[in-house]
């Protein structure tokens, strides 16, 4: 791979869960995990319940802090540590370069659905109604009725919840977006939606790190895969 082309470059990552209600029990999450994505590639980490999907996304997008090793993403045109930055280039970094897709969307509440989608595009400065009207064909988009569109999303059902955060974390076009198992509550007609957005992003040189559970859903959107079997150790 082209030096020119990576965004993230993961080396040795280190990462131990202390359970300190549990008789101080240290789960080796990662050990010694290391990945380099370039632009326009969509990586899917595989591995079975436990393997350390979820805490190497998080880690990458600095929610979980590791214990040793390297971080790097492109940001700006230079490289940033997300272990070992603080918290104010992070807060950048978030903001600018990377997106984030959990399965569960976390909002203020009252905010109507297209406030909450669009606030990460007016945010970076881009004119509110433009904002809205970007987060009204992302909404549309995902098939989320405009009767709820003025409407705060926490009464929402799982799968609309689910469309709402995938809009607001597809609305800012960003260089790296890390993906946890965001088509997980949504159905087929949904699903080919999600999928759709992120071939978007790909042919747009976004550089995708992925979970998901569907193996459909992998096959369609992976450029290729990244066992997590051999750099877990679950005790």
């Amino acid at each position: 791979m082209s030096v020119d082309n990576t965004m993230i470059k993961v080396t040795d990552l280190q990462k131990v869960f202390h359970l300190h209600n549990q008789g101080n029990i240290r789960i080796n999450a990662l050990a010694g995990a290391s990945l380099t994505v370039g632009k326009g590639e969509c990586v899917v980490l595989n591995g079975p319940s436990g393997s350390g999907k979820s805490t190497l996304l998080r880690s990458m997008y600095a929610n979980y802090k590791a214990d040793s090793g390297e971080i790097l993403i492109r940001h700006d045109d230079r490289w940033v540590d997300m272990v070992s930055s603080p918290p104010q280039k992070i807060l950048d970094v978030r903001r600018k370069t990377v997106g984030y897709v959990s399965q569960f969307l976390r909002v203020i509440p009252r905010v109507s659905t297209v406030d909450v989608v669009s606030e990460p595009l007016w945010l970076m400065g881009e004119d509110r109604e433009r904002a809205r009207d970007k987060a009204r064909e992302l909404l549309s988009r995902l098939n989320i009725p405009e009767r709820l569109w003025s409407l705060a999303p926490a009464t929402f059902s799982g799968g609309e919840q689910q469309r709402v955060n995938i809009a607001r974390g597809f609305i800012v076009e960003r260089p790296v977006l890390l993906l946890d198992e965001p088509t997980a509550s949504l159905d087929e007609a949904n699903c080919r939606v999600v999928v759709g957005l992120i071939h978007q992003a790909l042919k747009r040189g976004t550089a995708v790190v992925g979970i998901f559970h569907d193996p459909k859903v992998r096959a369609d959107v992976a450029t290729r895969s990244f066992d997590m079997s051999a750099i877990a150790t679950l005790h």
